[in-house]
């Protein structure tokens, strides 16, 4: 007779599985509310059926925590993040082996030291300056729109140089745009489906890479060297010697940019929608930002550290609206938390949206409060993750920001130019953002 583990017990399984696909249409159609609904009817950890690829999400601080402190080779990024590889190309990152893809991430980390850091706050109130230069004295935007388009700059100038910048056409946009939606829902499952979309990716990818290899051959050939993260790819080697291949600088140059530019976008956004439907904050905010600029006339990385109610603003906006609401992992070795145990083949999933709403780290959840303390417990706040995986872009992107904001509140006010309630949460692909048009009407202070 075999004996029964009574160590172990059931993951709870999500109702509301059909036939084969399970529920990969719900969450394809609705992934924050299907997610929402597992964590209401069946708690902390939870089970579900991506038409066959069986998805444990775990919620909570506790369940964070093992998630992300266990080791690669028993819950494993990469072979959960397949749908990057396309985008990013087969080489990098999650399409490399580990340990190239640790060395390139030790090449990425060169442009976030301090050096490199101090030089991004002037170039993105620079961005900013022309970005508002036409705007007059009143009027009215689509900010999400309007902020897609300048940190796609900000990021494209600090981490790219000024001249790959100013060559920026609507193509780059597009082409972008093309790598982004290739990223929907689905792709969790099956990256490499015949659907429109994908085909536009890979055409996306393919002619990214014909424009950067393009800027570097310029580079190489008029002897020009820059201060940027574009130099460093091409200056780069890995352990054995070997150069980066202008294959391999293209997708470095994706992944830095989907790493800071889609939380740069959409946290600006949701951080100036919040703060127009909390006017009673600008004044303090005015006060903030003023105060900065009379200690000194250029933004520095070190202002940046001293605005505590914008960085509240910011903080509050990563919470109630977490771009990144999917982390996976795929179970290589068994894997165990609390009573429960995850087979191999399995993935392990974390929802940031789900988790920052818990009332008992996060009191009153649905009430965005700019003054709201940090929770005490560091894995309660999931917004870039955590572990060794976490975000490479996030103190760019914070960075950015920041500068953006404190750039415009020195000059204008802002207010809603719909109801409140218009300006909502979509996901059609898999970074949360605010449904468009989401417009505002700016003014210019009196000071």
């Amino acid at each position: 007779m075999t004996a029964i583990d009574i160590s172990t017990r059931p993951i709870p399984f999500v109702s509301g599985a059909s036939g084969p696909a399970g529920h990969f249409d719900e969450f394809c159609d609705r992934p924050l509310e299907f997610m929402a609904r597992a964590y209401k009817e069946c708690g902390e950890v939870s089970e579900f059926d991506m038409a066959g690829l069986r998805t444990v999400l775990m919620v909570g601080p506790e369940a964070h925590e093992a998630f992300f402190r266990a080791p690669d080779d028993q819950l494993n990024a990469a072979a959960a993040y397949q749908m990057m590889v396309p985008v990013f190309g087969e080489g990098v990152q999650f399409g490399a082996p580990p340990e190239i893809e640790r060395q390139q991430l030790r090449i990425q980390y060169q442009g976030l030291k301090y050096e490199k850091m101090i030089n991004y706050a002037a170039l993105v109130a620079g961005e900013v300056e022309e970005f508002i230069k036409d705007w007059g004295d009143e009027g009215e935007k689509d900010f999400y729109e309007a902020f897609t388009d300048l940190t796609l700059k900000t990021s494209t100038h600090c981490l790219l140089g000024s001249e790959l910048r100013y060559q920026l056409t609507h193509e780059f946009e597009e082409l972008y745009g093309d790598l982004d939606r290739g990223l929907d829902p689905a792709a969790l499952r099956d990256p490499y489906q015949a659907k429109e979309s994908y085909r536009k990716r890979d055409l996306a990818r393919t002619r990214l890479q014909e424009l950067v290899s393009h800027s570097v051959r310029s580079r190489r050939d008029r002897g020009v060297v820059s201060n940027d993260m574009l130099q460093i790819y091409m200056e780069a080697q890995y352990e054995d010697g070997t150069k980066l291949t202008d294959h391999e600088i293209t997708g470095m140059v994706i992944w830095f940019m989907f790493a800071g530019h889609h939380t740069s976008s959409n946290t600006a956004a949701w951080t100036l929608v919040e703060m127009a439907r909390n006017p009673q904050y600008f004044a303090d905010l005015h006060a903030e930002i003023d105060a900065l600029y009379a200690k000194q006339k250029e933004l520095s990385m070190n202002a940046l550290r001293d605005i505590p109610l914008l960085e509240g603003f910011v903080r509050e906006s990563l919470r109630l609206h977490p771009p990144l609401n999917v982390i996976s992992r795929r179970v290589l070795k068994e894997f165990t938390y609390k009573d429960y145990t995850v087979d191999v083949g399995k993935n392990v999933m974390l929802c940031p949206h789900v988790a920052h709403k818990l009332p008992d780290y996060f009191p009153n959840p649905d009430v965005f409060d700019p003054k709201r303390a940090a929770p005490e417990n560091v894995f309660a706040s999931i917004a870039f993750g955590g572990g060794k995986h976490k975000c490479i872009g996030n103190a760019f992107a914070l960075l950015q920001v920041r500068a953006i904001f404190c750039a415009l509140l020195r000059e204008y006010d802002f207010a809603l130019s719909q109801g409140p309630e218009d300006y909502k949460e979509v996901m059609p692909t898999l970074i949360l953002r605010p449904s468009e048009p989401c417009r505002l009407r700016y003014k210019r202070r009196t000071h």
